[in-house]
């Protein structure tokens, strides 16, 4: 069964607390930093995630969409994330940004944009623990699966077996119950899920459906 991450981004800003407790059952806690810059939009930063960091067991998983990243690695993983993931697009050094971030403790990501291919990660697959598949374009919440994403989630899961490594992969992006099971099926391991849980009233029950649907998948 997969990780169900929920996306904070989606959540009620103004009751961050209280909509964090109502996903208290997922493992992972999606949490979506942008500056304005890698995308056209503005979220939240440390401030508010040390502020959140006491009241979840949650692993936090961070999703840097900033630029320049590598200045606010440090200050991130000292507001308590678990995980740090980087965009390889604009990223000319990511292998070293990559150690650095395993250096503060953290498990290190990569994320790919939509017009990706796979094969940018080639030279990463021995430092990266998580591949985060961009299924829609990054900055905003509630945008349609991009089917053409599916045969990158299926290459990268190859390129996984072929390493031998326990790497998660994850997609991000249009996920609810119709193509989560898609998404699993090509190899996913790990699901953001932002409008499909947080835009239902019973936040519990849209985990419990998301992960009854991706075993709906396996044959």
């Amino acid at each position: 069964m997969p990780i169900i991450a929920p996306s904070l981004l989606a959540a009620d800003f103004s009751n961050l607390r209280h909509e964090m407790h109502d996903v208290s059952s997922a493992p992972w806690l999606h949490l979506d930093v942008m500056d304005g810059h890698f995308v056209p939009n503005i979220s939240f930063g440390m401030p508010v995630i040390k502020a959140l960091r006491p009241h979840s067991p949650a692993k936090f998983d961070a999703h840097l969409m900033v630029e320049p990243v590598d200045p606010l690695l440090e200050a991130i993983a000292k507001a308590g994330v678990d995980h740090i993931t980087v965009h390889v697009e604009g990223n000319p050094h990511l292998h070293r940004t990559l150690q650095t971030i395993h250096a503060l403790g953290c498990k290190a990501g990569v994320a790919i944009c939509p017009a990706t291919p796979p094969e940018a990660l080639s030279y990463v697959m021995d430092l990266v623990d998580i591949i985060l598949v961009m299924t829609v374009n990054p900055g905003f919440g509630g945008q349609k699966f991009l089917e053409s994403q599916l045969p990158k989630v299926r290459t990268l899961s190859k390129m996984i077996a072929q390493s031998g490594r326990d790497i998660v992969l994850g997609v991000d992006g249009g996920i609810d119950a119709t193509t989560t099971p898609r998404v699993t099926e090509a190899g996913a391991t790990m699901l953001v899920a932002g409008s499909s849980i947080f835009g239902k009233e019973d936040r519990a029950a849209a985990i419990t459906t998301l992960e009854q649907a991706s075993v709906s998948a396996v044959p």
